[in-house]
C-alpha cells in the first residue's frame, strides 16, 4: 500500500506545490512595486478563486466517479464520464465570457474594491477572465486522469502551465512593463497552452474514450445522477469560495494596510494547502477505487496510511513556518511595515498546518465515496460557526478575530467530517 499510495501521492504533492510557486512569483512581482498592486492582485485573485473555484466539482465529481468505475472496471463508465465532464466546463466557462460585465460588477461591489486600485483590478479582470474555458475544460480532464489512477499527467501539465506563466510574467512585467497586465497575459496563455497539452495526452487513452457513445454521455438519467454528484460539490465549494470571498472582503473594508496583511499571512496557508491537497488527491484516487471494487481492507488501510503521510508533512511544514516565516514575507514584498506586522502572527503561521490538515484528507475521504452529501452539511455547519465567531469577537481585535475565525474554520470542518465518517463509515453519502 505504501508503494502504490507514493506512487499517486508523489507526483500530485511535486504538481500542487508548484501552483503556489505561480502565484507567488505574480505576488512578488506585485508586491515589489507598490502596497496598491499587491492588494490589487490579491483582491482579483480571490474573485477567480471564487469564480472557478465554485466549478472545481468538475474536477472532484470526474475524480470520484471516475475512480469508482475503475475500480468496479466499468470501461463505459469511465469514457462517458470523461465526456460529461468535458461538456459541462465548456458550457460553464461559454457563460462565464457570455456574462463577464455582471460578474465583475458583482465582485467588485462584494468585494469593497477601493477606488485606489480599483483600475488595476479592472486591467487584470478584462484579460484573464478570457481563460475561463480552458480552465474548466483541463478540471474535467485532470479529475479524469485522477481517477484513472494517473497521477503523472496532471504533474506534466500542471508543471508546463506554471512554467509558461511564469516566463511570460516575468517578461511582460519587468521587461515590457506591463505591471498588472503582464502577469494577466501570462495567465492567459499559459492556461490555454495547457489545455492543448492535456488533449494530446488524452489521445493516448484513445482505447477506452472510443468506447464512449453519444446517446451514453447525455442519456437523461445518468446526465442527472452526474449533475447530482456535482451539485452538491458545488453548494460545498461555494460556501468555502463564500468564506474565502469574505475574509477579503472583510479585510478590504478595514483597510488597505489590513487586505494587504491578510494576503501576505495566505501565503503561509495557500503553500501547504496545495501540498497537503498532493495527499488527498492520492486519498481520492485509492479511496474511490476500493470503494467501487468493495474491497474494504484495503479501504480502510488507503484512509490510515493517508493521515499517516499528511501527518508527516504537517510537521514538516510547522517546522519550516516557525524557522523561516520572517525570510519569506521578505520575499514576497519589501513594505518593511507589512512585515512587521504580519510577523506579529507567528504562533498561530506555526500552529495552522497541525489544526487544518485533517479538513483536507477527510475531503479527500469523502469525494473517493461521493459522499458529497455529508461532505456539503460539514462544510455548511462549519461556515455557519466561523461566521458566528467572527461577529462575536471582531469587536475585541478585528484583525486577529478574522484570522483566527478563518483558521478555526478548518478546525470545524476536519471534527465535523472525522465524526460523520466514525458514525457511518461505508454508509456515508
Amino acid at each position: 500500500m505504501n508503494r502504490e499510495f507514493l506512487k499517486l501521492a508523489i507526483p500530485n504533492i511535486v504538481s500542487n506545490i508548484s501552483v503556489p510557486l505561480l502565484s507567488s512569483v505574480d505576488t512578488i512581482l506585485m508586491g515589489h512595486l507598490s502596497q496598491s498592486h499587491l492588494a490589487a492582485l490579491g483582491v482579483v485573485s480571490m474573485i477567480f478563486v471564487f469564480l472557478y473555484g465554485n466549478f472545481s466539482f468538475l474536477r472532484m465529481g470526474t475524480t470520484g466517479i471516475t475512480a469508482q468505475a475503475y475500480g468496479s472496471q466499468n470501461h463505459k463508465k469511465k469514457a462517458n464520464t470523461l465526456f460529461r465532464a468535458i461538456f459541462l466546463g465548456l458550457s460553464l466557462g461559454v457563460l462565464i465570457l457570455i456574462f463577464q460585465s455582471p460578474i465583475f460588477n458583482i465582485s467588485s461591489y462584494l468585494m469593497n474594491i477601493d477606488n485606489s486600485y480599483a483600475i488595476l483590478v479592472d486591467q487584470y479582470f478584462s484579460i484573464r477572465i478570457y481563460t475561463a474555458p480552458a480552465v474548466l475544460i483541463s478540471y474535467a480532464i485532470m479529475g479524469w486522469f485522477f481517477g484513472m489512477q494517473n497521477s503523472t499527467y496532471p504533474l506534466m501539465i500542471t508543471i508546463f502551465i506554471n512554467i509558461v506563466n511564469i516566463v511570460l510574467s516575468y517578461y511582460f512585467v519587468k521587461i515590457a512593463n506591463l505591471g498588472v497586465e503582464g502577469v494577466a497575459y501570462g495567465t492567459l496563455i499559459a492556461q490555454y497552452s495547457g489545455l492543448i497539452l492535456s488533449i494530446f495526452l488524452l489521445l493516448r487513452y484513445k482505447t477506452t474514450i472510443k468506447k464512449a457513445k453519444l446517446k451514453d454521455i447525455f442519456h437523461y438519467h445518468q446526465l442527472l445522477d452526474f449533475i447530482h454528484v456535482n451539485k452538491n460539490i458545488f453548494i460545498r465549494t461555494l460556501s468555502l469560495t463564500f468564506v474565502l470571498a469574505f475574509f477579503y472582503s472583510q479585510s478590504a473594508k478595514d483597510s488597505q494596510e489590513t487586505l494587504a496583511i491578510m494576503i501576505l499571512l495566505l501565503q503561509f496557508l495557500i503553500w501547504f494547502s496545495f501540498s497537503i491537497d498532493g495527499i488527498a488527491y492520492a486519498t481520492e484516487s485509492l479511496v474511490g477505487k476500493y470503494y467501487g471494487a468493495k474491497n474494504w481492507t484495503k479501504f480502510y488501510k488507503a484512509i490510515r496510511y493517508s493521515f499517516y503521510w499528511s501527518l508527516g508533512f504537517t510537521l514538516l511544514y510547522m517546522i519550516l513556518y516557525y524557522k523561516g516565516a520572517k525570510e519569506l514575507l521578505e520575499l514576497y514584498t519589501n513594505q518593511t511595515n507589512l512585515i512587521d506586522k504580519s510577523i506579529e502572527f507567528l504562533p498561530w503561521i506555526v500552529l495552522m498546518p497541525i489544526i487544518s490538515f485533517g479538513a483536507f484528507i477527510w475531503d479527500g475521504v469523502f469525494i473517493g465515496m461521493t459522499a458529497v452529501k455529508s461532505m456539503r452539511n460539514s462544510v455548511l455547519l462549519s461556515m455557519v460557526l466561523f461566521l458566528t465567531i467572527f461577529y462575536t469577537t471582531k469587536e475585541y481585535n478585528f484583525i486577529y478575530s478574522l484570522w483566527i475565525s478563518f483558521l478555526l474554520f478548518f478546525v470545524f470542518r476536519g471534527l465535523i467530517q472525522t465524526f460523520l465518517f466514525l458514525k457511518y463509515k461505508t454508509k456515508l453519502r
